[in-house]
């Protein structure tokens, strides 16, 4: 065997232990975050009134698009582009830092109006003037928390946020349980930011360069404003509804709509978070060989499958006894928008990592396209359901508007990255199919449980045991490697 053969397998196997440490990391940090989230959000929700939720995600609206201005982009070129130089990390750090600051000056002189927005609300204008330096805290971790994926070493970008997590949470519900309203999320977010910043610069062991460089902007302009457009566009239209509801509602309704949001994005983010942190380094690895290019997009679809449908799916079955557990009946209203969005949440995802094969081959003018199309679909779906009335029906709109862009994104990556539509439907449907089956069956344990705790733990356990058993019966590959890793693991400790 020649020496370079034996460079590349050697290579390949130090690519698939990277890989494979990633996606522990990955898994672990939001395994844990969203156990802390959810612990926070428990005790919060049932504290604090839905105004209250209503006041903050009225402020979240706007921070969203600040937190946008302030990475501009940048952040996905800089994990693109294969192999980034420190002036093109110092580079980027100076322009968020820069904008970062303009952008909140902005937004300090604009709080008044915003409260007009929002029935005249004045509680918005302290809220928004400490709640808007998130953005800024953050901004100053961009860099740090790329130059962290790139080396797929996520190890420490976990850590910083399990102890930003459990700090800020502390925090959050302390002040909750004093008395302070909205403010104990407005602290509970500041202190998250900061905690996590001063981690990640801490052991980041990197200081940026003085001066901005041009060459290095020129060279990751291309991808950032690409995906910087497609990202300024799909934040106006992720957030219209929080803004609909909360202009044209009333708080109360948009603190409903806000919970439901959460709580179904603690899935869908989480997923696609992982899948982008652990695989659009890896892809950028691959993109000038087509070859195993597309058989690590066979490997993602199938690895995604095996996860996003059993755990979305099954949260919409058993969504009245998880919310009935963890707020009582306050916020039952919820439920309804929380099932519904769990669904979109799937063709969110998977239109989030079809993105990501086209971002990885450097397409990022296409990215623009597909939010073009979804904004459209969206707004078509809002113009077609506001005139009812309900919140539910916005919703609805939502999902829909969803899927349909998902079948675009679909033809579109299938023509970037030469793999077939087929293919990828192929890809998911027997762990899609499987999912219905076990739903099924979890479905009717409820016609013959009462008691919330037993239905749950009764369901989770009848879904995974008809999984697992299924997919152990037909020898699925995908459960295979899950469990030899997590064998091989364990033995090594």
């Amino acid at each position: 065997m020649s020496d370079t053969n034996i460079d590349n397998r050697q290579s390949e196997s130090s690519i698939k232990q990277k890989t494979a440490r990633t996606i522990k990391w990955n898994t672990i940090d939001r395994f844990s975050s969203q156990v802390l989230y959810a612990v926070t959000g428990v005790v919060l929700a049932n504290v604090l009134s839905k105004e209250d939720f209503g006041l903050v995600g009225a402020i979240l609206v706007f921070q969203a698009f600040a937190t946008l201005f302030v990475d501009s982009g940048f952040g996905a070129a800089l994990l693109q582009k294969k192999s980034p130089t420190d002036k093109d990390y110092s580079t980027v750090f100076w322009f968020n830092l820069i904008v970062s600051i303009v952008v909140y000056a902005l937004l300090w002189v604009s709080a008044p109006f915003i409260a007009d927005i929002f029935q005249g609300d004045q509680r918005l204008i302290p809220l928004s003037r400490v709640m808007f330096l998130c953005f800024v805290i953050n901004g100053l971790a961009i860099v740090q928390t790329n130059r962290l994926m790139k080396a797929m070493n996520v190890k420490m970008i976990a850590l910083s946020n399990l102890v930003g997590l459990t700090i800020s949470g502390a925090v959050g519900i302390w002040m909750a349980l004093t008395g302070w309203g909205p403010w104990a999320l407005v602290w509970q977010s500041i202190i998250l930011a900061s905690v996590k910043t001063i981690w990640l610069w801490s052991i980041g062991r990197w200081v940026p360069r003085y001066g901005f460089h041009m060459d290095s902007m020129r060279q990751i302009y291309r991808v950032g404003l690409g995906v910087f457009s497609s990202s300024f566009l799909n934040t106006v239209f992720l957030n219209i509804y929080s803004f609909i509801i909360g202009a044209y509602y009333n708080l109360a309704a948009l603190g409903n709509y806000t919970q439901a949001d959460k709580w179904s994005k603690m899935g869908s983010a989480s997923i696609s978070q992982i899948l982008t942190a652990s695989f659009v380094p890896l892809l950028s690895q691959y993109q000038d060989d087509g070859e195993k290019y597309r058989a690590l997009i066979g490997k993602i679809n199938r690895f995604t499958s095996f996860i996003l449908f059993p755990f979305m799916c099954w949260l919409i079955v058993m969504a009245e006894p998880v919310f009935h557990l963890m707020f009582g009946t306050k916020w039952d209203t919820a439920i309804p928008l929380f099932q519904i969005l769990l669904l979109r949440g799937i063709f969110t995802v998977l239109t989030s990592l079809y993105n990501n094969y086209i971002l990885s081959l450097g397409h990022a003018r296409s990215l623009v396209v597909v939010e073009f199309v979804k904004d459209a679909l969206t707004l078509i779906a809002i113009v077609s359901t506001i005139a009812m009335q309900s919140v539910e029906a916005l919703v609805w709109g939502q999902m829909i508007a969803g899927a349909a862009t998902y079948l675009f994104i679909l033809c579109l990556a299938s023509r970037n990255t030469g793999y077939s539509k087929s293919r990828f439907l192929i890809d998911m449907a027997p762990y899609a199919l499987l999912t219905v089956l076990t739903m099924i069956a979890m479905w009717s344990l409820s016609l013959v449980i009462t008691n919330d705790i037993l239905l749950l733990l009764s369901q989770l356990t009848v879904g995974a045991i008809v999984y697992y058993a299924v997919l152990r019966v037909t020898g699925s590959t995908i459960l295979m490697e899950a469990q030899s890793y997590i064998t091989s693991h364990f033995r090594k400790k």
